[in-house]
């Protein structure tokens, strides 16, 4: 049965993620997913607008939201960029809970948002809106016990009171995705830990430390590859190697993929259409 979705690409996913965007259009129609972009979508407000203006931060997302309910009719929107979902989730938190800040928020946007929107990330996306079931149905190459560490990051599960995360601190849902195409899920220590990506411009020790330490345990817990559903993520875990290498000679690096591309290796989708040679630490082994 086809479901349809609102979707919000977020600025990432139409810039330096293109293979992100591209992979998961490609596993939606596999899966029969319709993703309808939000039309005339604008930025979410993510790291700029919340550091400093707490009214804006919550009009923007609040925004797209009221374009899903009232302009699309639909009561569900992906948003598969982890800034974007906790800006989202934050702003519809937001207005919920305060009388006040939703009458602002109102005067802002030009109209009310009602609330009637279901805000899924990614991992949602395949493990709940599609279902482990249908999921393992559609799986036509799966994988032979590929050892992956599925990272969260700080953003997918946190606040709680926000979120709604089943387990904030050792969430599973990815894991039981990965497992459904076949991988073995490895059990490690970083995976709500954040990696630094806010800080990447600015204090690039910090940042290569943070990443450091995460690679190294998804590596020594035997993981082959880092699961990922975060552009900001994919691309401080995947290039921040490079400088990571400088100081020491004798790292291996580990490849880093967004689960969009594996759910869509597994579901048979090409890998020019996934993206696959589009990362700086070459993924196809583990993809094969």
């Amino acid at each position: 049965m086809t479901k349809t979705l609102a979707y919000y690409p977020g600025c990432s996913l139409h810039g330096t993620s293109g293979e992100f965007d591209a992979s998961f259009k490609a596993t939606a129609r596999a899966l029969d997913l319709v993703l309808q972009e939000i039309p005339g979508w604008e930025c979410c407000g993510n790291t700029a607008a919340h550091s400093i203006n707490r009214l804006l931060s919550v009009a923007l997302p609040v925004n797209e939201l009221a374009k899903v309910e009232q302009d699309m009719k639909l009561d569900a929107v992906a948003v598969p960029c982890a800034a974007c979902y906790s800006r989202f989730k934050t702003g519809a938190h937001e207005v919920e809970e305060s009388e006040e800040t939703a009458a602002d928020v109102r005067a802002v946007v030009g109209r009310a948002y009602n609330g009637g929107v279901a805000v899924d990330n990614l991992i949602d996306v395949y493990h709940d809106a599609v279902g482990l079931e249908a999921l393992d149905a559609k799986v036509i190459k799966p994988f032979a016990g590929l050892k992956v560490a599925c990272y969260y990051g700080c953003l997918l599960t946190r606040p709680p009171k926000v979120t709604l995360a089943d387990d904030p601190e050792y969430p599973v849902h990815m894991d039981e995705v990965c497992e459904t195409l076949g991988c073995e899920a490895v059990d490690w220590n970083y995976k709500t830990d954040c990696c630094g990506a806010a800080l990447a411009l600015t204090e690039q020790g910090i940042v290569d430390d943070l990443v450091g330490r995460i690679l190294t345990d998804a590596k020594a817990c035997g993981a082959q590859a880092v699961v990922v559903s975060c552009p900001l993520c994919q691309v401080n875990l995947d290039g921040r190697q490079v400088e990571i290498a400088k100081k020491d000679p004798g790292w291996e690096g580990i490849p880093v993929v967004f689960l969009s591309q594996l759910v869509g290796r597994a579901l048979g989708i090409d890998d020019k259409t996934l993206g696959l040679k589009k990362h700086l630490v070459d993924i196809m082994a583990v993809m094969a």
